[in-house]
């Protein structure tokens, strides 16, 4: 599995696990791409067959309902697109 890195400021470390159809999805990545902040994405629709076990369990230690999108803002994780809730963990 190959996330892809998004150059910008540093903010810690940012996960966004991802489904490549989802509209949400793609909002939050321009979200955090107009905040400017450095993050690494996964479509896991994309993830290979054979390590897509391993990325869902991944999600469901943050997020128990694996939804989608699931963003990783250091230790918290924030479901859905909650862009108030997106820009407060950033401190923006």
């Amino acid at each position: 599995m190959d996330f892809v890195h998004v150059d910008g400021q540093d903010k810690g470390k940012i996960t966004l696990y991802a489904l490549s159809t989802c509209i949400w999805c793609k909002k939050t990545k321009e979200l955090l791409s107009k905040l400017g902040v450095a993050y690494d994405y996964l479509y896991v629709d994309q993830v290979d067959k054979s390590e897509r076990d391993k990325v869902l369990d991944m999600v469901k230690a943050y997020n128990p309902s694996v939804s989608f999108p699931t963003v990783v803002i250091g230790d918290k994780a924030i479901v859905g697109y909650r862009e108030k809730e997106i820009k407060e963990a950033l401190g923006k």
